[in-house]
């Protein structure tokens, strides 16, 4: 029986080895980008290619769109747990959109800036880059929810569908966010209202501590995680990439701040299909493409029901399809498992809705 419960020597071996390289070598993690190149540049808004061969360029083109604060590590988080390196492999021309960092001086930023100039030129120009076809999308988070709010407000955008990954849309559903509405009812939003305006937002460090929170017991837990897995190199390599991606937190700017607290958390604007924005509104039944939405089995920051809410919103939409993948927040997204869940969801859908080559020819042409 205690024989059965020591590690074998091939493990010991392992971990010594993992031990030596995380204590001497900087860790196990292959953190290396996937290279890419900038193909349009403008304040709050870079937009890059990655690098492939053209011959195996067979597919549409991707433009991933990450969330405002998150780095866009999040689709290269690492070698071999790289959604851009997965799209590539599969012959699609990836792209990238990038914000950059926020300061204070940005505190005026508020959604439109990036629902009504910044996505729809980053989908443009990566539409001219890609010879004229129509561009998929992959949104995360709220860059889901800021891509169907783009195209809502510009149908003509050439975009062929859109992939949406742990993006709610029902803020009831988030329990997470119930004290928030309870304090903020009690005070009638004044006390968060006043700490966000006088920080000109929300800071990287309290950005970072928030969303560290949303997996508190996998963040106490992880030095005990990390020497029972000290054998399991892959396991420890995510461990350090999602350190590093933890890392580089960035900022919200105050306005946009405002409204997500405003809007979205307090009077749940989302969940009611449309978003005032300025003088106008955005309406979700505007968007006339092929829409997916993937939530992740245990996230607490966008459970199931408040993601797939989405599906009675876009009454426009000629499908919309809902998928469950486990992983939490991020691990939905680019977790070990990944690849074989959220991944194979996204190739199916963008596979189903592929025009034929000859009829993206035509349409290229036209």
């Amino acid at each position: 029986m205690l024989q059965s419960l020591l590690p074998s020597p091939e493990k010991l071996s392992d971990a010594a080895a993992n031990a030596f390289d995380k204590v001497f070598r900087g860790g196990v993690a292959d953190l290396r980008r996937t290279p890419a190149r900038i193909i349009d540049e403008a304040p709050k808004r870079t937009i890059y290619r990655y690098l492939a061969r053209e011959d195996r360029e067979r597919a549409l083109p991707v433009l991933l769109v990450p969330p405002l604060a998150a780095p866009t590590i999040c689709f290269d988080l690492r070698r071999g747990c790289s959604m851009a390196e997965h799209l590539l492999s599969l012959g699609h021309p990836t792209y990238l959109l990038e914000y950059g960092s926020i300061a204070f001086s940005d505190r005026e930023l508020g959604l439109e800036h990036w629902v009504e100039d910044v996505i729809p030129t980053a989908i443009e120009r990566v539409s001219e880059d890609a010879g004229g076809k129509p561009v998929q999308l992959v949104g995360w988070c709220l860059g889901g929810i800021m891509s169907l709010l783009a195209l809502a407000a510009r149908p003509d955008l050439p975009v062929n569908s859109v992939a949406t990954v742990a993006s709610p849309f029902d803020f009831t559903g988030v329990r997470l966010l119930a004290p928030i509405r309870g304090a903020a009812s009690i005070t009638n939003g004044m006390l968060l209202t006043g700490v966000y305006r006088a920080l000109g937002g929300a800071p990287a460090p309290l950005v970072r501590r928030a969303f560290q929170l949303t997996s508190i017991d996998k963040h106490l837990m992880k030095p005990w995680a990390i020497l029972t897995h000290l054998d399991d190199r892959d396991f420890l390599a995510h461990v350090e990439a999602v350190d590093h991606f933890m890392a580089h937190m960035h900022a919200y700017p105050g306005r946009t701040m405002g409204q997500l607290y405003h809007q979205f958390f307090r009077v749940n604007e989302l969940a009611g299909g449309a978003l005032r924005l300025g003088d106008h509104t955005i309406d979700l039944a505007e968007v006339q493409v092929p829409v997916l939405s993937v939530a992740g089995t245990t996230d607490v920051l966008a459970p199931r029901p408040a993601v797939h809410a989405v599906r009675d919103l876009l009454t426009g939409a000629p499908e919309v399809r809902l998928e469950t993948a486990p992983g939490g927040h991020l691990g939905v997204l680019t977790g070990r498992n990944a690849a074989r869940t959220t991944w194979r969801a996204i190739d199916d859908f963008f596979a189903a809705h592929e025009p034929k080559r000859e009829q993206r020819h035509l349409r290229v042409v036209a």
